[in-house]
């Protein structure tokens, strides 16, 4: 096997970290104060937390469903992230009460799963292809080491090593063991986190067991349905094409060359094999991350860094299609993508993977979410005739305590650092506490990104310090600029992979001042893309615009925009919370003289109209209406 060069780039902790701005602090306090509480009591309301009394019997309503255990995971990953960076009381209390209930659950071998212990107790490990029971082990995984790194309580972090323990002693490549693995990855990823935080290699060793053995032959999903029938969803899935596919399983990982299937399977999967990569140091997996990388974000990833382009199967179904009105762009799959990538980041400090990253997170994820911080979306199309809206929850509700998990641990994608380097991926203002060589250094940025594009670091340290300081140059900035306190800084020839490195001995107070201009641009799509020919987005910094009912006539497809039109920015306080619109002029053309015709040999009569764009993840926060982010141009 060949062995990777390591970087030794690790993510700053986000309670290193702290975010002070407009954008990011009160989507973060929102989170906190409604989100977070709102979906616990959906979770209660719902039977989720309470079905770990396991009291149910045979004829009472609600039956336990085989996702609920992992929704009931990711409530407590966020509110433990949350209470990691704003100690609260009330809700430390509370969730400590979720936790005895969850510990309480488990069975005396180690086994801890809602459904397959009071609904079909007989099924335990009979159906990996289909019910998610390793899915929803890895969730409570990630659940147990982020309380225990929030907290310091051991509870959760015993109970899920005892499951784990457990989980080891029946999946494995003994003669005695299962050669099995989830139809949904998830729980390979888990374990790595749980290696990091215990330094157990035996979890180590059964993520890679799990990863090494998906897509061998005999195909593991056959021969369990084969032994012991139909799997839960056996009816769904006997309308899907390739449930090999589906489900990853049609090759081993490192042949796998295109994304296929699932889109949050696909995703979950190529996280594990990163991290994988990462600990042991594994070439062959990172060279197959880097060949899926290139085929998701240069062949199947929306604009808004949403994938997945079908509901059908919630995924990826060829190169090239993504249609808009009809797109899927499931929102775990978006906050999937930004996992993926922050790995990548960690493996190859390259701006492709931040600004995937960046796309993902300004657009396609917390479009998820509503403003005020309760209701979400499951899909995001780009393209709507007003029949699509946010919900206060799902049946399967994945998505709204993925949002909650990722908003409250935000500050850990921000920065990465060695001995030697600290990297800043994102622009967020506020501060990072970073020890470097044994000298403690804050880092502090001042911004209104993503508003505008300048940004001031300043550095406070006791004593001189020599590293490299690695900025990231967004794909977008054409024409970015650096200085040093006041010298211009030469990025041509000091770029490495779109990172200015800026090696130097650092003094107290030393300042880098970078400036992003944000013109407004217009961004096509390529030709093999059927569904944009002659559209145009609109794209300012990170950020894509769409058009609103609220703001334009409907309906939005009879709009067109005028090639050498001149576009504006605003910033408007009183619009959505705040944010820069884009306006201008375009055309919208009428029906009201074509007499109920279908056709006519004489164009339609246009009228011109001034149009405003706002930010796409803001959308469907106002009064119902049309949606549209690819706009015919002429």
């Amino acid at each position: 096997m060949n062995k990777l060069v390591r970087n030794g780039l690790e993510p700053v902790p986000f309670t290193k970290v702290t975010i002070e701005d407009h954008f990011w602090a009160p989507r973060i306090r929102i989170n906190r104060e409604h989100t977070i509480p709102f979906q616990y009591q959906k979770c209660k309301e719902t039977g989720r937390i309470d079905a770990f009394k396991l009291n149910w019997k045979p004829g009472m309503e609600p039956v336990p469903h085989i996702f609920w255990d992992s929704d009931v995971a990711k409530w407590i990953e966020a509110a433990s992230y949350s209470l990691a960076t704003h100690p609260d009381h009330d809700l430390e209390r509370l969730l400590d009460e979720v936790i005895d209930l969850v510990a309480s659950a488990q069975q005396p071998d180690g086994y801890l799963n809602i459904y397959f212990t009071v609904v079909e107790p007989e099924k335990r490990w009979t159906d990996l292809r289909d019910a998610h029971e390793l899915y929803c082990a890895g969730h409570l995984i990630e659940a147990g080491v982020a309380h225990y790194a929030a907290t310091g309580k051991r509870k959760l972090l015993d109970v899920v090593c005892r499951y784990a323990d457990y989980i080891d002693t029946v999946f494995g490549p003994e003669e005695n063991k299962k050669k099995g693995y989830c139809g949904h990855p998830e729980i390979e990823l888990a374990l790595v986190k749980l290696y990091r935080v215990t330094g157990e290699e035996r979890y180590l060793k059964l993520s890679k067991f799990f990863v090494d053995e998906r897509g061998k032959e005999p195909n593991y999903f056959e021969e369990e349905k084969k032994k012991y029938g139909p799997g839960y969803f056996e009816e769904l899935f006997k309308t899907f094409g390739n449930l090999k596919e589906y489900n990853q399983s049609h090759k081993p990982v490192r042949e796998q060359d295109k994304a296929v299937g699932h889109a949050v399977r696909a995703m979950y999967l190529y996280c594990a094999m990163a991290d994988l990569a990462k600990e042991t140091g594994d070439e062959s997996l990172k060279i197959a991350c880097e060949r899926l990388w290139e085929n998701v974000h240069k062949k199947n990833m929306y604009i808004t860094g949403g994938i997945g382009s079908t509901a059908k199967h919630e995924g990826f179904t060829f190169d090239y299609d993504l249609p808009n009105e009809t797109a899927y762009a499931e929102t775990c799959a978006a906050i999937g993508l930004v996992f993926w990538n922050h790995r990548m980041l960690q493996l190859d400090c390259s701006g492709k993977y931040a600004d995937a990253l960046e796309r993902a997170l300004y657009n396609g994820v917390i479009s998820g979410i509503s403003l005020d911080g309760t209701k979400f979306f499951y899909e995001n199309p780009l393209a709507s005739l007003g029949n699509v809206h946010r919900k206060e929850w799902f049946d399967v509700s994945c998505c709204p305590p993925n949002l909650a998990r990722l908003l409250a641990s935000l500050g850990q994608y921000i920065y990465s650092q060695n001995e030697k380097e600290v990297a800043v991926h994102l622009y967020i203002q506020g501060s990072v506490n970073l020890d470097i060589q044994g000298k403690s250094i804050l880092l502090k940025q001042k911004t209104n990104y993503p508003w505008d594009g300048n940004i001031l670091i300043d550095l406070e340290m006791e004593q001189p310090s020599t590293f490299a300081l690695k900025l990231r140059i967004p794909g977008w900035a054409r024409q970015a600029t650096v200085k040093i306190n006041g010298e211009v800084f030469d990025i041509k020839q000091h770029l490495e992979k779109n990172y200015v490195k800026i090696e130097r001995k650092w003094n107290n107070h030393d300042q880098v001042e970078l400036v992003f201009p944000m013109p407004i641009e217009r961004v096509y799509t390529n030709p093999n893309v059927r569904y944009n020919r002659n559209c145009v987005a609109i794209q300012r910094g990170p950020l894509v615009y769409c058009l609103e009912g609220a703001d334009n006539p409907e309906p939005l497809y009879r709009i067109s925009l005028p090639k050498n039109e001149v576009l504006h920015s605003h910033f408007d306080e009183q619009l959505l919370g705040g944010v820069v619109k884009i306006t201008g002029k375009a055309v919208f053309y009428n029906d009201f003289d074509w007499d109920g015709e279908l056709y006519r040999t004489s164009l339609p009569a246009p009228q011109q109209f001034e149009f405003t764009a706002i930010p796409y993840y803001a959308w469907d926060n106002r009064k119902p209406g049309q949606m549209l982010v690819w706009i015919p141009e002429i």
